[in-house]
């Protein structure tokens, strides 16, 4: 069975079933997942500790996926990732049917706006770099594909997570309440009610960042954001950015529309 995602039109959505029988499999795919931009080595503790496995059994764990050559060991006691990981990500890319579908619209947008324009989708508790085009100006704003920051981050992890079933939105707002408090909630009503969220300096310094929903009925959360230095990017700039992204992202939902009839 595929595990539901859930709708962007705020409709309910059916939560995924837990396959019987599947306890190892499971923690050792989470092992491999608890790898990221953000944490890129970590020792067999560390894993134990977020999987929640003892440390014998992450012990095991490693040494699978060491024996498959997607973990090895780096200095003393920590283990990354190999490269042998790379060609699943490309593989994930290319079957994105939706990054093909945006990819035409991104582009105009990117030499339209002379920044870089991003596709985010939410996996999660995560906001997903799905795709993105640089702009040919100098201090390009680099976010690579595959990177991630949490929901409630950034222009488009608010925006995605603004996007969220009023229940899925509420438990996964929680944490994010508690690290940056109630203003949280008040950018969440804006970003809903407006379309559009925006962040100055949140994931990186100096960075200003505005993302819009890109409604896509029966996909995943996704949100078309565009990024660059905030020195360069004036008030009017920042206006006619959001306005174009939200005409660009209606652009995508017909081309999308269109696909899929």
């Amino acid at each position: 069975m595929t595990p539901a995602v859930s709708a962007v039109d705020g409709s309910a959505t059916t939560a995924p079933r837990r396959t019987p029988g599947a306890s190892s499999s499971r923690k050792v795919l989470q092992l491999l997942l608890a790898f990221s931009e953000r944490r890129w080595e970590a020792s067999v503790a560390e894993l134990a500790a977020t999987i929640g496995t003892p440390v014998a059994t992450t012990y095991r764990y490693v040494a699978l996926l060491k024996e498959l050559q997607l973990l090895e060991e780096g200095r003393a006691g920590h283990y990354h990732l190999t490269s042998q990981v790379m060609p699943l990500a490309r593989a994930a890319q290319l079957a994105n049917d939706l990054v093909r579908l945006a990819r035409p619209a991104m582009e105009e947008a990117a030499r339209e706006l002379g920044e870089t324009v991003l596709l985010f989708q939410q996996f999660g508790d995560a906001a997903v770099c799905a795709d993105r085009v640089e702009c040919d100006r100098a201090m390009r704003f680099t976010f690579e594909p595959g990177h991630s920051v949490p929901l409630g981050v950034g222009a488009s992890g608010k925006m995605l997570l603004a996007l969220l079933p009023e229940i899925e939105r509420d438990r996964r707002l929680a944490p994010v309440v508690e690290r940056r408090g109630t203003v949280v909630r008040d950018e969440l009503k804006h970003a809903l009610e407006n379309r559009y969220s925006v962040s100055s300096g949140e994931i990186d310094e100096g960075v200003w960042a505005c993302s819009v929903p890109v409604y896509a009925y029966g996909r995943r959360p996704t949100v078309l954001s565009m990024a660059g230095p905030a020195a360069r990017i004036t008030e009017e700039a920042r206006r006619t950015a959001i306005t174009a992204l939200q005409e660009y992202a209606t652009r995508i939902e017909r081309t999308i529309s269109s696909y899929s009839l």
